[in-house]
């Protein structure tokens, strides 16, 4: 199969909102498709998806391809057959080129770690790495009660905040997956596809009956 490709000033399109959206290990991003449908349905927005490949146990990635988003995989940059030659695109480079606005949505424990530190580990992760600090990066925490209250998360989240210059939005307190209640579930979706409209100005496509 032939490794695919990204070259950021192809895909610009004028005049839209490019948004990216990461999806990481929280069993939040079965919320991923409907965040896509729904962005998709304003006028002049386009949207990249990176998933984590924890986060693909978590929804059906055709499911956000049949939306109308692309989907990146770690696999796309990393092929193991050696076939990057000097010149070629680099993925995580062209798709922070091609940005306007970052979601990480949800973001797990483990991910959250991995941005406090530095790691590039991953598509997801080197992308980050590499964004401009003039592009708008929100983050939307999702985890476990516990696992939000343990004293690490709220320094990695002081250091994604002060150090770094996210925005963290949440999370929230609900019913969880795992069967507690407590804090710790992603901010409401439709929320979040809020925070890009009212920043962008989004109006919704309307359609001639």
């Amino acid at each position: 199969m032939a490794r695919r490709t990204f070259v950021a000033e192809q895909e610009h399109k004028p005049g839209y909102t490019h948004v990216v959206l990461i999806t990481t290990g929280s069993v939040a991003s079965i919320k991923a498709p409907l965040i896509v449908a729904e962005l998709l349905s304003y006028e002049n927005v386009a949207v990249q998806v990176v998933a984590t490949k924890a986060s693909l146990s978590f929804f059906d990635a055709h499911a956000v391809e049949q939306a109308g988003a692309t989907l990146w995989r770690d696999e796309d940059e990393w092929a193991e057959d050696g076939g990057y030659r000097r010149g070629d695109p680099i993925l995580h480079i062209e798709l922070r080129r091609w940005a306007d606005i970052v979601l990480i949505a949800p973001c797990s424990a483990n991910t959250l770690s991995k941005i406090a530190h530095g790691l590039c580990d991953n598509l997801a992760t080197s992308l980050l790495r590499a964004l401009a600090p003039t592009t708008p990066t929100y983050v939307f925490p999702a985890m476990n009660t516990l696992m939000y209250m343990h004293p690490l998360t709220a320094e990695h989240l002081r250091v994604v905040q002060e150090v770094i210059g996210y925005a963290v939005v949440g999370p929230i307190g609900k019913a969880l997956a795992c069967g507690d209640i407590g804090m710790g579930a992603m901010t409401e979706w439709l929320d979040i596809v809020q925070i890009v409209v009212d920043k962008f100005g989004l109006t919704k496509t309307l359609y001639l009956q």
